[in-house]
């Protein structure tokens, strides 16, 4: 009889998911503690394949058994360069710039010692410059004809306004509202020809008044130039250098004389001015008249300043 083989196939037990995954969460805690002893992802929060969970870090390793921190950074100064991109908070107080000629440096916030906070200037330093601000500051000049029977109505036939450096910033014939009568050539430098193709006085007074709106306005004798624009600047913000007993002394007039244009340009600067035919410039006498006021500046703002409210605001800024 012959022998029968028969041979068994045994088929190996099948994969199932569960098993899969679990194989799986080995591998990867197998990795995770080995990158743990290794010292990889210090500091990133670890995964919990067990729980699904995210645990956080160790703490930091312990040195002589004290805990090593980081350095904490230095404490603010709360200074900025100009570089720097902070801004001054709503909260800090201005502190009035004393500069008159250099340009409004970039801002700072710096704390003193009572603990108020000040805005201040963190630009190069310089050598600290009369009290005015250049902007702030205009002198002015007018130049009139005659209107009216014998010229007798004074019109506005000129107007030039200059800078605290004495640049021009405004110089304008200006057409009369009423006919002329009497050009006072020898005096105003008013032609006819000069006022064929001048502005309109109506357009022309609305931008000398835009110019002289919130500024300090200087003249001589500036009632005169007010009045012909019909005009009423505040007295807070006017100065005549013709009412000015500091530059008299200076010039050796008695302190109340109201001494002309003309007269306090020699005695201060031995500088003729309204000389020759053609009559006076308005531009050259605003530029006189800002002169003289630079002289007595701060003396004389400061005795304004020490004066109370109720004569500060004098028609011509004195006394």
């Amino acid at each position: 009889m012959s022998d029968i083989i028969i041979n068994l196939c045994v088929d190996s037990p099948a994969q199932t998911p569960g098993a899969n995954r679990k194989r799986r969460n080995k591998r990867s805690r197998k990795k995770m503690q080995y990158s743990e002893r290794a010292g990889f992802g210090e500091g990133k929060n670890k995964y919990n394949h067990r729980t699904g969970q995210s645990r956080q870090a160790p703490p930091p390793p312990r040195h002589n058994g004290a805990i090593r921190n980081h350095p904490a950074p230095p404490a603010s100064t709360e200074t900025h360069s100009p570089q720097s991109t902070s801004h001054c908070s709503s909260h800090c107080s201005s502190r009035p710039s004393t500069s008159a000629h250099s340009p409004l440096p970039s801002s700072t916030v710096t704390a003193n010692a009572a603990g108020t906070t000040h805005c201040s200037s963190s630009s190069n330093s310089r050598t600290q410059a009369p009290t005015g601000i250049p902007t702030k500051y205009l002198a002015i000049d007018c130049e009139m004809v005659g209107s009216g029977p014998k010229g007798s109505i004074n019109q506005l036939a000129r107007c030039s306004v200059v800078s605290y450096e004495g640049d021009v910033v405004y110089d304008k014939f200006i057409k009369p509202s009423m006919p002329v009568t009497d050009y006072r050539t020898r005096w105003s430098g008013i032609r006819r020809c000069d006022l064929v193709n001048a502005t309109p006085y109506a357009e022309a007074r609305k931008e000398i008044l835009r110019l002289l709106m919130g500024k300090v306005v200087i003249g001589h004798a500036i009632h005169n130039d007010f009045k012909v624009l019909g005009y009423s600047h505040p007295g807070s913000q006017t100065r005549d250098t013709s009412r000015i007993p500091l530059l008299n002394q200076k010039a050796g007039f008695p302190a109340h004389e109201c001494a002309s244009l003309k007269r306090l340009t020699k005695a201060i600067f031995n500088r003729e001015i309204q000389t020759g035919r053609k009559g006076h410039s308005s531009v050259e006498d605003a530029k006189a008249t800002m002169e003289l006021y630079r002289v007595v500046e701060q003396e004389w703002e400061r005795q304004l300043a020490s004066k109370p409210p109720a004569h500060k605001t004098d028609k011509h800024g004195i006394n």
